[in-house]
């Protein structure tokens, strides 16, 4: 029996789960859970990467205890964010893609290569957290003068534990920094921002291996969490999909990057596969949903949530997506502003966030739709999401899909079949 450890780290937790194969199927046990969380130091949001990787560490011991013959060991987390270093020795902090400082950055990237530009060669949506404009923040603050490698999160964790620096494709497309057609590092790109070009290496593919952590192989999976999600999916066919965690990601495999004016308009992103493209894009979340429960009953259960909103007669909107949503001091003042103060009871803030995330779910599947020229019948959507019975019934409805709800680790699923595929 081969026994492989997917670690999967999120923004807001991560967890070890141990698969292996049984008459075909994978099976899983989740040996080990940790919190996660941005840390505010002094003006800015950053990660405590530290602490992330003795949670790592932890959870590999705790799982060697229960399964000693473990073979392989995959890392998966969100995407854009990074760690510099020089030679060996770590360039802190680690901002976390919801800190504010590539505000100016992004005006002065796009002064050198406009963003149409920027899509025609790495068809990747907008944000203002992409890797790219992050990098301009920190050549302006000097953290590049010395810096001889940036590793993405899993990319960094990894080398930490087997001592080879890698770069996974997956992972990288999220950057908006490589080429949509040959899928490497786009140094007309980063050349013209003046990044130094020791920091774009070769990318490696998912299922490539590394080297050892304590006779455990180190393997490259989709390190990028959706990535390895969709790869999770049990789908029959291809359709879209949602991912739905602290962001949802809601796309669909096409075989070739997507990069038109209407895909860009649409703020639509061509992301890496494991030999496929993923046209998808970045909505909000869960996050809207579980910073309202930070800040207006921390102690209520979700169950309870969810009956307040379905009990609240509210028909409000909000756009999901918008920058006001992407990091408050107060989530409930920014669903106040934006509703002109109309939301009176808990159940209506909820209710509010819900039927805006299936409207938003409704205007990505139009777009997509209208963009890749398919109508499709059914909507997956796995993660924490999709066991949100009264979510997934105001996505039926809004879309007019057939939402095939799966509450499933996807993310792991996915990090597990790419490991017991190699050999």
């Amino acid at each position: 029996m081969k026994y492989c450890l997917a670690i999967d780290i999120g923004a807001s937790s991560g967890r070890h789960i141990v698969g292996w194969k049984e008459d075909g199927q994978i099976c899983t046990d989740e040996v080990y859970r940790f919190p996660n969380g941005v840390q505010q130091k002094g003006d800015h949001l950053v990660w405590d990467i530290q602490a992330l990787l003795q949670h790592v560490k932890e959870g590999i011991r705790l799982a060697k205890e229960k399964y000693p013959c473990i073979q392989s060991l995959s890392i998966d987390t969100w995407g854009v964010d990074y760690v510099l270093l020089e030679g060996d020795t770590e360039i802190f902090p680690v901002y976390a893609y919801r800190d504010t400082r590539t505000e100016a950055a992004v005006v002065n990237v796009h002064k050198k290569i406009p963003f149409a530009q920027l899509y025609s060669h790495t068809g990747c949506q907008f944000q203002p957290f992409n890797t790219i404009y992050q990098l301009y923040d920190d050549k302006v603050n000097g953290r590049l003068e010395k810096a001889t490698d940036m590793l993405m999160i899993p990319e960094y964790l990894l080398y930490k534990l087997c001592g080879v620096k890698a770069r996974e494709y997956t992972n990288a497309t999220t950057s908006g920094m490589v080429n949509a057609e040959t899928g490497a590092f786009d140094l007309e790109i980063t050349d013209a921002q003046g990044y130094p070009r020791c920091l774009f290496p070769t990318l490696a593919q998912p299922g490539t291996v590394l080297g050892e952590y304590e006779g455990i192989s180190c393997v490259l999976c989709a390190t990028h969490d959706t990535g390895s999600a969709v790869e999770g999916i049990p789908m029959e066919g291809n359709h879209p999909y949602i991912s739905s965690g602290t962001w949802s990601l809601l796309g669909v495999k096409t075989p070739k990057p997507i990069t038109d004016e209407g895909s860009q308009k649409a703020n639509y992103s061509n992301e890496g596969g494991v030999g496929y493209n993923r046209y998808q894009k970045n909505i909000m979340g869960m996050w809207l949903v579980n910073e309202l429960q930070r800040e207006l009953c921390p102690d209520t259960p979700f169950p309870e949530i969810v009956k307040l909103a379905e009990e609240s007669t509210c028909d409000l909107l909000v756009d999901a997506n918008a920058q006001e949503f992407l990091a408050p001091k107060s989530m409930k003042s920014a669903f106040d502003k934006a509703t002109g103060n109309h939301l009176h009871t808990v159940g209506d803030y909820f209710r509010c966030a819900y039927l805006s995330l299936a409207e938003s779910y409704r205007q990505a599947i139009a777009e997509l739709e209208s963009n890749t020229g398919v109508a499709y019948s059914k909507l997956y959507i796995v993660g924490g999401g999709a066991k949100n019975g009264f979510l997934n019934d105001l996505t039926a409805k809004a879309t007019g899909k057939e939402v095939i709800a799966l509450p499933i680790e996807a993310t792991a699923l996915g990090n597990l079949k790419i490991q017991l595929e190699v050999n």
